[in-house]
């Protein structure tokens, strides 16, 4: 059976992903979260880190879990009752856990925004949506209509996206930030998009949409999150021929 080293995939990913260079939220722990006995032979990834995707990576046999969702977000202390489960279960079946939060969404080429980009055939992508000291969305100047735009988006997420109609039909300067940018359509608003694609936002973000003339689409916060780390594991594959999954454990979210 092929392996590769632990230590090997984390400073390839950190190196990729300029995991220590990034800013993210308090609590989001970047990297390598849990580790194993070191050694790699299949690799599993989830959008979340949960006792039920760590139990679905145990039974397809991974020994590393890659997430964009960690086990980290808040204080990492106590770990009694369901973290102590969650903890042991990792331990006892030697499943090491990597994750990557806003390094991920902002990757060029394999993050969520340029993966949901290119499924949407968005191109010409300029930099989007300052968060935490660096860009992590892309824009694109094109001419779609709405309804084309919304079953493009549908067909890259497979469930069909809401839309707030705030803007024109046409749509000519699309921002995209997958997960849950919803509640920063001033933001998206102010760089000057008059159509934003993210994953889900609050219910008065209807009326700010509107007032603001600007159309936007919630795909869903983990249909729109499954692309970077589908994208980082099939790159891990290739590079150290280790075989791979997907583990779909869907929030409806």
């Amino acid at each position: 059976m092929p392996k590769t080293s632990l230590a090997a995939i984390v400073q390839h990913c950190d190196r990729l992903l300029r995991t220590r260079e990034f800013g993210d939220y308090d609590g989001a722990v970047n990297g390598l979260q849990v580790e194993n006995s070191g050694d790699v032979t299949r690799i599993a990834a989830a959008v979340d880190a949960t006792q039920a995707t760590v139990r679905l990576a145990i039974a397809a046999r991974a020994d590393l879990l890659i997430v964009h969702h960690g086990l980290f977000w808040s204080p990492a202390y106590p770990w009694t009752g369901r973290k102590y489960a969650l903890l042991r279960l990792l331990l006892e079946r030697n499943l090491a856990v990597y994750s990557s939060h806003l390094p991920l969404d902002a990757h060029p080429k394999l993050g969520n925004n340029a993966q949901l980009c290119r499924a949407l055939g968005l191109r010409n992508l300029r930099p989007f949506f300052l968060s935490h000291g660096q860009c992590i969305g892309f824009q694109s100047r094109t001419r779609i209509s709405r309804n084309d735009l919304a079953a493009r988006l549908h067909r890259a997420t497979g469930a069909p996206p809401r839309l707030i109609p705030g803007g024109k039909d046409a749509c000519w300067r699309i921002g995209v930030v997958t997960g849950g940018a919803g509640n920063e359509l001033q933001r998206a608003a102010q760089e000057g998009v008059d159509t934003f694609i993210t994953g889900e936002g609050s219910h008065w973000t209807c009326g700010a949409a509107e007032e603001l003339g600007l159309n936007v689409f919630y795909g869903g916060h983990y249909a729109t999150e499954t692309f970077g780390v589908k994208a980082l594991t099939a790159h891990l594959s290739r590079k150290y021929r280790v075989p791979w999954s997907f583990l779909d454990h869907p929030t409806g979210l």
